[in-house]
């Protein structure tokens, strides 16, 4: 059938018939069409949106992706035809069943999901396939090897390459905007990719992105890291393990982030660039993603496995996560925090101590420091200012202010402290419910809303005294975060029960 195109500005990739069109040509919304450009003789194929008032019969709109494919101009007219379901709907198909990817089968998925020729819908079904049936190892290899595959690589010719990672499911753990500029100061190179927030209050990447650009191409990157020894980039923004951020995205919604996916996520990104040695942080924990350190045990010798198959040295650490990591949550707060650190500051001792040991393995990894003098290494390039003056040199080469200070970065203009209504101990802070106020009062994407932990457990208080404030750059959301905070607090208090369970009977 020959249609003539309209040319439409939307960031999808695929076409829109009129309903009638779509009837003659025996399609519905969700199937794929072969379109060919009489003029050109390109071809492509695209998945079917219908409607019955946005163009005319006769016409084809073709999405914006589709545009540069085809080269088609306004009033082209093409040929267009029905296709077949791309194959890999079937290989999803199968592990919604139980069944196992092959290899080939894991490439195909991927290619589709970096071609965007699965709709969101079919992305969404692969990523809940995943999380509910699991990936055993051999498909955990399949899917890191075919997010490398499917976009580009980092060589250097300078070995080694280090790297670090941390699973995330601890809130304020800014460990990274310390330890990248250790190792490079120490001479290392360190191309540091990092994703933003999926399950927590702050990405490394929205942390990185209040002090310079985040969002550069791999030639970039490499160019970056071989000038100053380190960056600290978002992932998304590179063609380095493509689908693994479109895979994020469709997990972003409910908040997971299935084992297997996360190994391959973690693990793909370090092979692509060009990673040797990988140091990884493993926190452990109720309202953690690990609870048990059995289980952290389990996932570590998943990791070296994995890093065994692709070539690359992996040690973790298993790290304490029932508390936030310094005493702060959100962008801002964060940042600020862990400037205060680089410059000088003695506190908060869970930040510099974290960091520190993190940073020594990695030194020892590579040769830098003896075996068990790491920490000590790392310390003194902390307290030297070396590592202040890369991470100058690091916000400066992404574009940023080399002179900013952790006090010119301001929270929130709303803020609203929680105060201890008796003497007492702070006995438990709950995570989870700190990350969801947080993201109320508008962390990430608000990078002044967060929260300041003034007593974390163990704490001693007295009536009156502070326990956490809640910051927010907009009024209307600390006013939400507030009334969910009347039902959820996050701090237990000796004598006080704060969070009332099931918290939906006050709703």
């Amino acid at each position: 059938m020959e249609l003539t195109v309209k040319l439409l500005d939307i960031a999808n990739r695929g076409v829109l018939l009129h309903s009638t069109d779509a009837q003659n040509i025996r399609v519905r919304d969700g199937d794929r069409i072969q379109i060919v450009d009489k003029a050109t003789g390109k071809t492509a194929r695209a998945r079917v949106d219908t409607t019955r008032s946005l163009i005319e019969p006769g016409v084809i709109g073709i999405y914006r992706p589709l545009i540069s494919v085809l080269e088609a101009s306004e009033g082209t007219p093409v040929e267009v035809r029905g296709a077949e379901l791309p194959r890999s709907l079937a290989y999803i198909r199968k592990k919604m069943d139980g069944g196992r990817f092959t290899k080939d089968e894991t490439l195909e998925i991927i290619k589709d999901i970096v071609d965007d020729t699965l709709s969101p819908g079919e992305i969404t079904a692969y990523v809940t396939a995943s999380y509910i049936n699991g990936l055993d190892m051999d498909e955990v290899e399949y899917l890191t090897r075919a997010m490398v595959e499917t976009g580009e690589r980092l060589r250097f010719t300078r070995r080694p390459i280090v790297d670090k990672h941390s699973i995330g499911g601890v809130p304020g753990n800014k460990i990274t905007l310390l330890i990248v500029p250790i190792i490079a100061a120490s001479g290392l190179r360190i191309p540091k990719t990092s994703s933003r927030a999926i399950t927590g209050a702050g990405g490394t990447a929205d942390l990185m992105e209040v002090l310079a650009p985040v969002s550069f191409s791999a030639v970039e990157i490499q160019k970056m890291t071989e000038k100053v020894g380190g960056v600290i980039v978002w992932g998304g923004a590179t063609n380095i393990a493509p689908a693994d951020d479109k895979i994020i995205t469709h997990e972003y919604p409910f908040r997971i982030d299935a084992r297997g996916q996360m190994i391959a996520s973690v693990m793909a990104k370090k092979f692509a660039v060009g990673a040797d040695l990988v140091v990884i942080d493993i926190p452990v924990g109720r309202n953690t993603k690990i609870e048990t350190e059995q289980e952290g045990r389990k996932l570590a010798r998943e990791f070296i496995e994995l890093g065994e198959r692709l070539g690359i040295r992996v040690e973790c650490a298993l790290s304490y996560g029932e508390s936030p990591v310094g005493h702060t949550i959100g962008p801002n707060l964060e940042v600020r925090e862990a400037l205060a650190v680089l410059e000088g500051a003695t506190v908060p001792n869970s930040l510099i101590q974290k960091s520190l040991s993190m940073a020594g393995i990695a030194l020892e990894m590579a040769g830098k420091a003896a075996y068990g003098q790491g920490f000590d290494v790392a310390a003194e390039i902390l307290r030297s200012g070396k590592a202040l003056e890369k991470m100058r040199q690091i916000i400066e080469i992404q574009g940023g202010d080399p002179t900013v200070k952790a006090e010119d970065i301001k929270p929130g203009e709303y803020q609203f402290e929680v105060r201890a209504p008796h003497d007492g101990y702070v006995i438990e802070l709950n995570n989870s419910a700190l990350v969801t106020l947080a993201r109320l009062a508008g962390s990430p994407y608000d990078h002044g809303a967060g929260i300041h932990i003034h007593a974390k457990k163990g704490a001693r208080v007295k009536k009156g005294d502070p326990i956490f404030t809640i910051y927010a750059d907009r009024e209307w959301r600390l006013e939400r975060a507030i009334e969910t905070g009347r039902v959820l607090m996050p701090v237990v208090v000796e004598g006080m029960i704060l969070e009332r369970i099931p918290p939906e009977r006050w709703a």
